[in-house]
């Protein structure tokens, strides 16, 4: 027992000299800021893989939409110049040509323009980034500008 006193007072026991702790407490801090900047470095990566893949996927997407479009347009226009045709042979002597081509082209154009607000109110709505990425993102950024 009376050893243990002895080296203690003298720095040999228990107790570690202060530069070891100091170093040692340093590399623990400089161990934990380069695991966040790795964990921030990561996410970074995984926020844009994401975002490369939201995008190809919806390029992707607007191709087959835009395809789609162009050969319901071409059909719808040839179904629309049949109805004006079948609105003016079932209308043959109080409608002339051109008043058909005005009602089906008035219908059509009120049809369009609801569909058009009706897009245009969910586009509004629409969210392009992932979230939880983000967040997670946000919530790293956070704690490493003010880790208390």
């Amino acid at each position: 027992m009376a050893t243990d006193v002895t080296n203690m007072v003298e720095g040999k026991g228990a107790m570690p000299a202060p530069r070891a702790s100091e170093s040692s407490l340093s590399s623990l801090i400089g161990g934990i800021v380069d695991d966040a900047q790795k964990l921030i470095e990561n996410q970074l990566s995984l926020l844009a893989h994401d975002l490369r893949k939201e995008v190809r996927e919806a390029k992707e997407t607007g191709m087959a939409l835009g395809a789609g479009l162009g050969l319901l347009s071409v059909g719808g226009l040839f179904l629309l110049f049949m109805l004006v045709y079948l609105l003016e042979w079932l209308a043959r002597p109080s409608l002339e040509l051109w008043v058909c081509y005005g009602i089906v082209g008035a219908v059509v154009t009120l049809i369009g323009v609801a569909l058009y607000f009706r897009g245009k109110q969910k586009l509004d709505h629409l969210n392009v980034v992932p979230e939880e990425a983000t967040q997670g993102l946000k919530e790293n950024l956070q704690w490493k500008t003010n880790p208390n």
